[in-house]
């Protein structure tokens, strides 16, 4: 019998890639939202969203088996929700949110990992006071800031000096609303403890920066058992905060590697999180041989589903699909047609500026041909503005993503070189 599985903001590329998963043959799926509701905006009415998908699953004629997604807010925290309600395998929402709430988060990683935790404390972006309250919870320069909820690198700020905090404040002031307000919408649902549900989606992180060799684990929990089965390198550009690539697999050393997931098996299990992907990331000092848990991620890496099936023979969508049905994930290991692959972000980094020329579709199709199995991403369209790009870090822009794979790492970076040789991108009115 047909099972209908419905993909929150499903876009043609990933329904073609879903087709290529193990074990859909007798799988149908089903568009929920589309991808300008969920990711393409800077606005996001949960309510409202969550009374769509609603209506559109209510008027189904036919079995609603899994209800899956591979993005990020407010995909990841509207999932739970629907599964809750449809009857469809998925982790509780407070589980959920013992990940996504960053403060929740820290407290609940300080309780069972406390060697791998930052110093860290919540403040108000909206207290005049707030840094010298950050000062009494003993942070002192350098710390980093972000949103409680953040989604990738967000209104994250490496806060240096007092002039760095009064910048990234006039920033959070301006922007966290379009965080904050989707995601209290999240936390009335929940049942939160009291101290947790007093730090509202408009609060902030400080943290004590930490760093090192930066990677991603990716994993997943089911009945129970929690699995890691990848770690892709986050390579970033010299001297920055912003990341150059995403490499797949990792270079650390094996043993690092299986510290990590040890860490992330103790921390999943204790969190109680269930039936759903995670990623985790995770610095190395390699110096003092000291590994940091940076953050968790309540979902599979859309920026990896290339990666995996270059190396391991299919998309890790394998994994949330399984999960949603119910079933174990039949994730392979290297049966891909690479040894190594993938994602690069060609940057810029102006403050903002206009976009006075683009590639084309025709010079990017010739880009991508330039290395077999190469596929390009160019997010700019002539005239429009830098700052009307959604979910950027602070620093830059990321004009394009490139997915490629190779047979080494040095291999691959050359190709790299070779394709964005052919891709022109010029600029006016650039702020610096």
């Amino acid at each position: 019998m047909t099972k209908n599985v419905f993909v929150v903001g499903l876009n043609d590329y990933n329904a073609e890639r879903l087709k290529r998963l193990r074990g859909v043959e007798d799988v149908t799926f089903h568009p929920l939202l589309t991808p300008a509701q969920v990711y393409e905006t800077q606005e996001f009415d949960i309510p409202a969203m969550l009374a769509e998908a609603e209506a559109t699953l209510d008027a189904f004629d036919g079995s609603i088996d899994a209800i899956v997604g591979y993005m990020d807010f407010p995909v990841s925290t509207m999932l739970p929700l629907l599964s809750a309600k449809y009857g469809t395998p998925n982790t509780s929402l407070e589980s959920l949110l013992k990940c996504e709430h960053k403060f929740w988060s820290r407290s609940v990683m300080a309780e069972v990992i406390p060697d791998h935790v930052p110093a860290f404390t919540a403040f108000d972006p909206f207290d005049d006071d707030a840094l010298s309250k950050i000062g009494e919870a003993n942070l002192r320069f350098p710390f980093f800031v972000k949103p409680i909820k953040s989604s990738g690198s967000r209104l994250g700020f490496r806060i240096d000096s007092p002039e760095d905090f009064d910048y990234a404040i006039e920033k959070l002031r301006a922007e966290i609303g379009q965080i904050s307000e989707p995601f209290n919408a999240v936390l009335d649902k929940a049942d939160l403890p009291d101290d947790i549900r007093a730090i509202e989606g408009h609060y902030c992180m400080a943290e004590r920066v930490i760093g090192g060799r930066q990677c991603t684990v990716e994993g997943y929990v089911h009945d129970g058992e929690v699995t890691c089965y990848g770690t892709v390198d986050s390579i970033r550009y010299p001297q920055v905060l912003s990341f150059f690539y995403y490499l797949y697999p990792s270079a650390l050393p094996r043993r690092v590697q299986d510290q990590m997931w040890e860490i992330s098996q103790k921390v999943m299990a204790h969190i109680g999180y269930d039936n759903a992907a995670f990623n985790i990331e995770y610095f190395w000092d390699e110096v003092d041989n000291q590994i940091w848990l940076l953050e968790i991620n309540t979902r599979i890496a859309q920026s990896h589903c290339d990666l995996f099936e270059t190396v391991d023979g299919v998309s890790h969508q394998q994994v949330a699909v399984d999960l949603g049905l119910g079933r174990k994930p039949d994730m392979p290991r290297s049966q891909g047609t690479q040894n190594v692959a993938a994602e690069f972000f060609y940057r810029v980094f102006f403050s903002d500026a206009t976009v006075a020329r683009a590639p084309s579709r025709a010079e990017v199709e010739v880009a991508a041909e330039q290395v077999e199995g190469t596929r390009i991403v160019s997010n700019l369209t002539k005239g429009m503005k830098l700052s009307e790009l959604p979910e950027q870090d602070a620093y830059s822009y990321a004009v394009a993503s490139l997915w490629m794979g190779a047979s080494t790492t040095s291999k691959l970076l050359w190709n790299y070189e070779q394709v964005m040789k052919r891709l022109n991108y010029e600029f006016t009115d650039i702020v610096d």
